[in-house]
């Protein structure tokens, strides 16, 4: 299990933000015990700091009845409630504020943690604080998939981009209400493997893109050194992507992340490494043309859970790493051996 403080480093690299000294600051002065606590934190400093610069407004459109024709006229509305004959309407107008798509689902957000009792009264205390700071005219929209999906639609950056990603986690780690009341409960989202191998993933590749500069560090697709009879038998082999590569021009790494509670199996009373991991990685490292003078490298990256491997081989002429990283350390020192493993 991450440490709650770490989390905060992966969440930050994993989203493509690097972690802000403010926020830093509100997690290591209070002794969080649950990811939770931690989201719901992170995502108050990040409000609070919206609020403060001013909420994004946009054009929204709103129907009323009035006595002044403004924007569009809607007839048919107008006609059943006989308005006309009395010098009224029913018109559709954009007005410019804050009620946008965003704003209304991070004040449902906000409404929803408050009203979670898994979450330290104190805590509950400041997220209703900064709900009354919200301005009238927003109406909070309940945060679901297709209230997410929505809001993703708008491509949001920056800030707004981290805030959003809270409250899609949040919302993957919401349990169903046992009430009535709307009250959510919270799982540990850390025990969630596929989600915390996408998390580490995203972590290590935009780790390496902010952290050094001697690498290019992408995702890339891997052509097949194949040739087949029928060119629709072509399509039929899987696509080969890598999780990161780093590339310079005199050596390229494919690194290749498992998030495994163990980077060794047992087999015959012996431990082994897990071989669907190794002949993926050799059939990157087999396919991918080097360019002239070019090193090529491959890494399998696990998180320390069970035990530390650090294991070097030449595979196919081409040098291959097994290796753990401590993920239960201090900040610092997962820095400093992500950095020393590209070394």
């Amino acid at each position: 299990m991450i440490p709650i403080q770490n989390l905060y480093y992966l969440l930050c690299y994993a989203w493509n933000r690097l972690p802000e000294q403010v926020e830093l600051q509100a997690i290591t002065a209070a002794p969080f015990h649950k990811p939770l606590e931690l989201l719901t934190q992170v995502l108050l400093s990040g409000t609070q700091r919206l609020l403060r610069h001013g909420l994004e407004t946009a054009y929204t459109e709103r129907e009323e009845e009035l006595p002044e024709l403004r924007g569009r006229l809607l007839l048919a509305p107008s006609l059943s409630r006989d308005l006309l004959r009395r010098g009224r309407a029913v018109c559709a107008y954009d007005e410019l504020g804050p009620n946008t798509p965003f704003n209304q689902l991070l004040l449902g957000q906000l409404e929803q943690l408050g009203r979670t009792r898994s979450l330290p009264t104190a805590l509950r205390q400041q997220v209703r604080v900064v709900q009354r700071r919200f301005p009238a005219s927003i109406t909070p929209t309940a945060c679901t998939r297709h209230t997410l999906r929505q809001v993703r639609r708008l491509r949001l950056s920056g800030r707004e981009a981290f805030l959003l990603n809270i409250c899609t986690l949040l919302h993957d780690s919401a349990l169903p209400a046992p009430d009535a009341a709307g009250r959510a409960r919270f799982r540990d989202f850390r025990r969630d493997e596929r989600l915390m191998a996408q998390l580490f993933e995203a972590f290590v590749r935009n780790f390496y893109r902010h952290e050094q500069r001697y690498f290019r560090v992408l995702s890339e697709t891997i052509a097949w050194q194949a040739a087949a009879e029928q060119p629709t038998d072509m399509a039929l082999l899987p696509v080969m992507i890598t999780d990161t590569t780093l590339e310079a021009p005199e050596r390229k790494i494919i690194l290749d992340t498992k998030y495994y509670t163990a980077a060794l199996r047992p087999r015959y009373d012996q431990q082994k490494l897990i071989s669907p991991h190794l002949y993926q990685l050799y059939a990157y490292l087999q396919n991918q043309p080097a360019l002239p003078g070019q090193q090529l490298e491959g890494i399998l990256l696990y998180p320390a859970a069970q035990q530390e491997v650090a294991a070097r081989y030449t595979l196919g002429g081409f040098p291959v790493r097994v290796v753990t990283i401590d993920l239960n350390q201090p900040w610092p020192g997962i820095a400093a051996d992500l950095l020393a493993l590209i070394r």
